[in-house]
Order: C-alpha cells, then sequence, then structure tokens
C-alpha cells in the first residue's frame, strides 16, 4: 500500500472537509470528513515525530479550520481554505522532515 504523506493527509482533510459540507449542505458530514482526516494525520504525526510534534500540528490543524472562518471573509471561502490548508502542509512537511 502506497504512503500517503500526513502533510496532504491534513491539507486534503480540511479542503475535503469543506468540501463535502459545502455539495452535501450537511455541515456535520464535512465535520466528520475533517475530523477523520485530523485523526489520520495526528497518528501519523505522533508516528514519524513524535507527540509533542503531533499535539502541536492537531492544534494548528484545529486553529486553521477556526481561523479559516475569518479568512474568508475578507478574500472568500475557497482562497481561505486553501490558504489554511496549504499552511498546515507546509509546517506538517517541515516537522516531519526534520524528524525523519
Amino acid at each position: 500500500m502506497a504512503k500517503v504523506p500526513a502533510a496532504a493527509v491534513a491539507a486534503g482533510g480540511l479542503v475535503g472537509g469543506y468540501a463535502v459540507a459545502r455539495w452535501t449542505r450537511k455541515r456535520p458530514l464535512g465535520g466528520v470528513a475533517l475530523a477523520a482526516a485530523g485523526g489520520v494525520a495526528a497518528y501519523e504525526w505522533n508516528r514519524q515525530a513524535g507527540p509533542r510534534a503531533a499535539v502541536a500540528l492537531t492544534t494548528a490543524y484545529v486553529a486553521a479550520f477556526a481561523g479559516s472562518h475569518p479568512l474568508a471573509k475578507k478574500v472568500g471561502a475557497w482562497p481561505a481554505v486553501f490558504t489554511v490548508a496549504g499552511t498546515v502542509a507546509a509546517a506538517s512537511w517541515a516537522v516531519t522532515r526534520r524528524a525523519s
């Protein structure tokens, strides 16, 4: 089975969670997608870089989700989601690369 980087899982969770919520018009369903990807990413962060890094990156993931809402009022929904997803992916990549 191919290994998917935690950075891609986290970014995909933010983008996918928003997409599911928007296209199904069911915000809780988007939350399930967001949480599922966040859980997988947190597991990988813990495995690759340890518990402290996993807690820090999970906090960043949740903060990115929350921060996308006020950012969306300034730049639009999709640009905000892509911005926070890219930021979390970059942080994830930097932390897991350093740990390897």
